[in-house]
């Protein structure tokens, strides 16, 4: 099983237009089904995201993305953040989406990033986590 980390298009142009501030705003982190087909150039903000998971010990939006944080060296900027995870949960999916909770409506908040598990996974009664790469959840680099 392949493990792909994908960043939206959109991501950039909230960056760019000042709708993502890492220093104040709430990330979170939701797990979505199978059913859900990401579009990286047009998926833009929540609401797009279908398909949402749910189950025993799953709170719907998903968990916040504890220390959230950019940070840059070089050439390159890094997204850091706590592992996130769903504790006694029953809860199955194939996507995590990451994205900012902070705006009032989901057609308001705006997508980051998605992992992409390759296939559905499941937790039974049983805590489902994410835990990232050391070097952080992402990162950009420039030429």
């Amino acid at each position: 099983m392949a493990i792909t980390h994908n960043i939206y298009r959109g991501f950039f142009e909230s960056v760019f237009n000042k709708e993502i501030d890492f220093d104040s705003d709430i990330i979170k982190v939701m797990l979505v089904g199978a059913g859900y087909t990401p579009d990286q150039a047009a998926h833009r903000y929540k609401s797009s995201v279908t398909n949402e998971a749910s189950g025993p010990g799953y709170t719907a939006g998903g968990v916040t993305l504890g220390t959230a944080s950019i940070s840059g060296s070089g050439k390159t900027v890094t997204l850091k953040g706590d592992n996130v995870s769903w504790p006694s949960s029953t809860v199955s999916g194939r996507y995590l989406v990451i994205y900012d909770a902070t705006p009032g409506s989901d057609a308001q908040r705006p997508l980051i990033s998605y992992v992409d598990f390759g296939e559905t996974v499941s937790s039974t009664s049983a805590a489902f986590q994410a835990t990232w790469n050391t070097l952080g959840i992402l990162s950009v680099s420039v030429a």
